[in-house]
């Protein structure tokens, strides 16, 4: 985003919120300000990805009204700019969830045009306990997000204690919801570790670990994909020749991710019939966390199966 569109931004921010300031003192004239839910006892709450904001709506008991920014599928999130409308969402939120880890810094520009001590921020990477070197994509762990899942709740918890019970409830039946997919890294971990599988980039390595795998594509390769930039010349032969030697059992491709290095390894694994198992980072719609997740591990079972 440049200078000027952020200088724009943080205009129509503030001309919205000297118009809403005046507003509301016509309107509660001589009423005591209140720094808890709104009247309707829902918490505004802002994702700045969908699977965020799914899991928040899950743990937020019917009590939050949840904006998530970045929600399609097709879209690379490197590449995501924000809009106005994403920015007068923030500048209304009561509690506000990224990722963090320069992974959606467009976030961090939209909080700045909107200054608010009263807000509460979650950044998912500086709260998960089991990140991995150079690779922000915490939210595929799922102890991480076992982490996070906590922090929400007690953000909850902090905005809105009137129903602290209520997301008592539903964070331990989170808790429970994560269960099949636990089993499931394990049962695929009791048939398949060791197998060697190839990786376009490095979102999936928190599963490709729990699970055994051995990812030979070289690291290299994967984090300059992961990026947006060109993976070294060295790499790209030696994960193309994987592929034509037929030394991986299954590519993990993600579809979000795409350039013309990495289309070209997929006709390859294609031509080659080595099964290709469609990974995102955007949670598809109509989801649920638990329910995205088991679908790309069900897809991996069948194909290391195959």
């Amino acid at each position: 985003m440049s200078g000027n569109r952020i200088t724009s931004l943080q205009y129509v921010l503030s001309s919205i919120i000297i118009i809403s300031l005046g507003l509301s003192a016509c309107v509660t004239a001589g009423s005591p300000a209140s720094s808890g839910p709104s009247a309707s006892n829902t918490i505004t709450v802002v994702a700045a990805e969908n699977f965020y904001g799914n899991i928040v709506e899950q743990l937020g008991a019917g009590h939050v009204s949840v904006v998530s920014i970045l929600s399609d599928p097709n879209v690379d999130p490197h590449e995501y700019e924000s809009s106005v409308q994403n920015g007068i969402s923030v500048s209304k939120a009561q509690l506000v969830i990224q990722n963090g880890d320069d992974y959606d810094t467009w976030m961090d520009k939209l909080l700045s045009a909107s200054p608010n001590p009263n807000r509460v921020v979650l950044v998912g990477a500086n709260i998960a306990n089991h990140k991995l070197t150079d690779n922000p994509h915490v939210w595929y762990g799922v102890d991480n997000i076992q982490d996070i899942a906590e922090a929400i709740t007690a953000a909850l918890e902090k905005i809105d204690p009137t129903n602290q019970a209520a997301f008592e409830a539903a964070s331990t039946k989170f808790d429970q919801s994560l269960i099949p997919i636990q089993q499931k890294l394990s049962d695929l971990k009791s048939k398949y570790a060791g197998t060697p599988v190839g990786l376009t980039e490095t979102i999936f390595l928190y599963q490709t670990g729990p699970i055994g795998l051995n990812v030979l594509t070289p690291f290299a390769y994967e984090k300059a994909i992961a990026e947006g930039n060109d993976p070294p010349a060295d790499t790209v032969v030696t994960t193309n020749n994987q592929i034509n030697q037929h030394l991986v059992k299954v590519l993990i491709y993600n579809v979000q991710t795409v350039t013309p290095v990495t289309t070209n390894l997929q006709n390859a694994a294609m031509k080659n019939n080595i099964p290709i198992v469609p990974v995102s980072e955007t949670m598809p719609a109509g989801k649920t966390y638990q329910g995205w997740m088991l679908d790309q591990l069900n897809a991996l079972q069948k194909a290391l199966g195959g």
